[in-house]
């Protein structure tokens, strides 16, 4: 085993992107060994590499990671050494009393904290969202890892680990969607073609697809909207609610995230209907709500974190999809980069120019 493997680290807000050496230890107790072969590049690392959803820096970035397992600590149960998986960033713990209940989105312990990650130069470095996984190497707890059938595509299977299942999940697992709803997607990158993907999975009457950018609109047809609404234009809401009969939508998913795009969706609702936050706020957003109308309307306002996804059973589910045709996730794929470039692929996500960019190893 090498004594160095290389990691993305992020040692300041804004500060450019460092790809560094970073010291190899042996996995211990339930921790696995991945060797890294893809990682997404998600908006969320970007919140983390800007200050806006922490501080503690320096960051090990990434989050989205497919590789094969090459190494278990001694109390590793459920794979082998060389399985295919998936992290997943989300795994309830299994023993808490909301687990216990049946209630797992509220476990307490289902985002696991991977300790500090011990840089070249001694410093202590936070993972991002317990992973860390813009490397070439990653460790994490066992029951973070999931195989997936091998066959699919590392590029693919890296996409697995979050913005697909955040955005199916968030139609399929926290809205509900049902034949009889008509859906509005408020947001077409990366999350939100997913949840279009989840809202035609589901069997949705009518899927309406909201951005400003025509390419994105394009993407979200071909994950299977039915109608696209061109945001730029002031008459948004006139437009879903001339395409829901005049009633507005059963279930709008703001893929979005943030005071505009919430209120946004609030206009954008129907009596009955189900709002569900999907996007990421930032650290001290905030938004007014008009209580008469949220009590007029009636429905709900839910929030979807990871797609509320039960790892070993949505991955292999969304991998499955995808081998059988019927999630064309290759075209989720905008851009791959060496590990070296990749914050050229965070540029372009950030420039809105791309679903999403995949740093393949």
């Amino acid at each position: 085993m090498p004594a160095y493997y290389r990691g993305a680290v992020a040692r300041a807000a804004h500060g450019p992107l460092r790809i560094e050496d970073i010291p190899v230890r042996e996995p211990a107790g339930d921790e696995v060994l991945i060797e890294v072969t893809a990682c997404g590049l998600c908006h969320s690392d970007v919140h983390f590499m800007h200050g806006t959803s922490g501080t503690d820096f320096p960051y090990l970035v990434g989050h989205e990671v497919a590789g094969r397992v090459a190494g278990l600590g001694p109390a590793a149960t459920g794979l082998s050494v060389g399985d295919s998986v998936v992290v997943a960033p989300m795994v309830a713990c299994g023993t808490c009393r909301q687990c216990a209940a049946g209630r797992p989105r509220g476990c307490p312990d289902r985002l696991p904290r991977r300790p500090r990650v011990r840089l070249g130069d001694g410093a202590e470095a936070t993972a991002v969202l317990g992973v860390g996984g813009l490397a070439e190497r990653v460790i994490v707890p066992a029951r973070q890892a999931v195989a997936i059938d091998p066959r699919v595509p590392s590029r693919v299977a890296a996409l697995l680990g979050c913005g697909v299942p955040s955005g199916f999940g968030a139609a399929v697992n926290t809205a509900e969607v049902g034949p009889a709803d008509d859906v509005v997607v408020l947001g077409c990158g990366g999350v939100g073609v997913a949840a279009v993907a989840g809202a035609a999975y589901a069997g949705a009457r009518r899927i309406i697809a909201v951005d400003v950018n025509p390419a994105k609109l394009d993407a979200a047809r071909r994950f299977g909207a039915t109608h696209v609404v061109d945001a730029s234009r002031e008459e948004t809401v006139a437009q879903v609610r001339e395409l829901t009969d005049g009633q507005g939508a059963d279930v709008v998913l703001d893929a979005v995230g943030g005071p505009g795009s919430f209120s946004t969706a609030d206009q954008l609702r129907g009596p009955g209907s189900r709002l569900v936050v999907v996007g990421a706020p930032r650290q001290g957003d905030t938004v007014e709500l008009p209580l008469r109308r949220l009590f007029l309307t009636g429905g709900s306002i839910r929030v979807s974190i990871w797609g509320d996804c039960v790892a070993a059973r949505d991955l292999p589910l969304l991998a499955g999809l995808f081998l059988a045709g019927r999630l064309p996730l290759e075209e989720y794929v905008s851009g791959a980069y060496p590990l070296d470039e990749a914050q050229a692929g965070y540029d372009r996500l950030i420039a809105g120019d791309t679903l999403r960019g995949v740093v393949v190893l």
